[in-house]
């Protein structure tokens, strides 16, 4: 914890040590797992659940690629196999803008909080 953090917590009051709690910087998978809930959770389930479903069908190609003794049957099972682990990597990483979004938007709550304070 930063100093500043420290003369943050100090200034406050009772009442305002909520709102310090809810926006103390999280870890990294505390992130991650935040954005499974609140107003746009129900679409990071979409998200990730096609993402598995893009990952599984992904790995069958693979084996079946790796499976296969003709070098024609090993590219129609290769390219896919490879399309598809890639769009599910994509997804994956399409979270991403959304979890820095709200590192950001924690930070300004806090400035917004120490700006409250210093008027009050």
């Amino acid at each position: 914890m930063s100093k500043l953090d420290q003369l943050i917590e100090e200034a406050l009051r009772t009442e305002d040590r909520a709102i310090l709690e809810a926006t103390e910087e999280q870890g990294w998978f505390q992130l991650g797992l935040a954005q499974f809930q609140g107003k746009l959770g129900w679409v990071t389930w979409v998200v990730m659940i096609v993402q598995v479903a893009l990952f599984v069908i992904g790995a069958y190609c693979a084996v079946q690629f790796f499976a296969a003794g003709d070098m024609l049957l090993a590219l129609k099972w290769g390219l896919p196999g490879a399309v598809l682990i890639l769009m599910a990597l994509q997804m994956k990483l399409s979270l991403m803008p959304q979890i820095q979004a709200d590192r950001v938007l924690r930070e300004l709550k806090r400035t917004q909080l120490m700006l409250a304070e210093r008027r009050g």
